[in-house]
């Protein structure tokens, strides 16, 4: 059953649930991070109130101890909070420097499963070249004060979705690969990211397959780009990801992975617009992606579209939040009774 559970936002993007319940979103356009109350009984949203405000383009969210990080464009940042209120307790820290602007704008952040690391990432600042700042195509890691930071893993031209998977701590992400190489190439993607691993961008995808836009190439870098576990489909645009924890569903979703494809902008015909599952099996990928919310889309031949989906987030009682920049909503996804 897909019901409405919240609305009145500018533009809500990325979604993370508070350990009371709350549902923390990213209203990106609107410069805010709202807090939105699960009343609990599966039905919508009674309250919400704004946590943070004038911030330049909010998207990753985050918590651990008794802070809130947010991923800004520019940096990540973090209030203290209560948080059985979800109520906010003071002015925002700086972390993370992150770069400024460019082509892909959002930082998203996560924890690791022990709550040493904070990872966060930023996309490239082109379509395919070169890039100047090691922090962009990438991954960043550091500990949870920003100190120390280190390049984690490179060569992910738009990581936009992170998600540690809960039952062996691997970091997994959502790729958005290059564009202007026509309908079909290359396909984004979803995989682990290894420490110290490379994926490709911008000299190749997919492995070796050489992008001879790009000079000068690599090949050394080629020859050690790491496969993908998972390919989504060319220009799908995956947002948001996140490991399936709960127990309103039925079993075989338990400890697989939902991923919000946003949809297509540059192909003929529309793709993604869509939430997808990847079922796993002892800690990997065990099927291919399968339709999981979708209908947004009336017709794949037109450009008019009813909806993009962005966030993902598995609620308390285990329906699953998704946000909808498109018609500026959150749904909820809920095991019919």
């Amino acid at each position: 059953t897909v019901s409405r559970f919240a609305e009145g936002f500018r533009e809500p993007r990325y979604l993370a649930v508070a350990p009371n319940g709350d549902l923390f979103v990213a209203d990106t356009e609107g410069g805010k991070v709202w807090v939105v109350h699960d009343p609990g009984n599966g039905g919508a949203s009674d309250k919400k109130t704004v946590f943070a405000d004038g911030l330049k383009s909010p998207f990753g969210i985050a918590f651990h101890d008794d802070y809130v990080y947010i991923g800004d464009t520019n940096e990540v940042i973090r209030f203290r909070f209560n948080s059985k209120s979800s109520e906010r307790l003071g002015e925002s820290e700086h972390i993370l420097d992150m770069p400024d602007d460019g082509m892909h704008f959002t930082r998203t952040v996560v924890f690791s499963r022990d709550g040493t690391k904070l990872f966060a990432s930023a996309g490239s600042d082109c379509n395919a070249c070169v890039e100047k700042d090691s922090r962009r195509a990438a991954v960043i890691v550091s500990d949870p004060d920003g100190k120390q930071w280190s390049v984690y893993a490179s060569g992910l031209r738009n990581a936009v979705g992170l998600a540690v998977n809960p039952d062996t701590g691997q970091l997994w992400a959502d790729v958005n690969e290059r564009d202007m190489m026509g309908d079909n190439l290359p396909p984004d993607y979803y995989t682990h990211v290894q420490p110290g691993g490379f994926y490709g961008w911008p000299y190749s995808y997919i492995g070796k397959n050489l992008d001879d836009r790009v000079k000068p190439q690599r090949p050394d870098l080629v020859e050690k780009a790491i496969i993908p576990d998972v390919l989504l489909g060319p220009h799908i645009a995956p947002l948001q990801c996140t490991f399936y924890t709960g127990d309103q569903f039925p079993a075989e979703y338990r400890h697989g992975a939902f991923i919000a494809e946003h949809g297509s902008w540059n192909r003929s015909i529309l793709s993604g617009y869509a939430v997808v599952f990847i079922p796993f099996k002892d800690g990997k990928p065990a099927a291919a992606p399968e339709p999981f919310l979708a209908g947004f889309v009336p017709n794949t031949n037109q450009t008019v579209v009813s909806g993009r989906p962005v966030g993902v987030a598995v609620a308390k009682d285990g329906s699953l939040f998704v946000s909808d920049d498109g018609g500026r909503v959150i749904w909820r996804v809920s095991k019919s009774r």
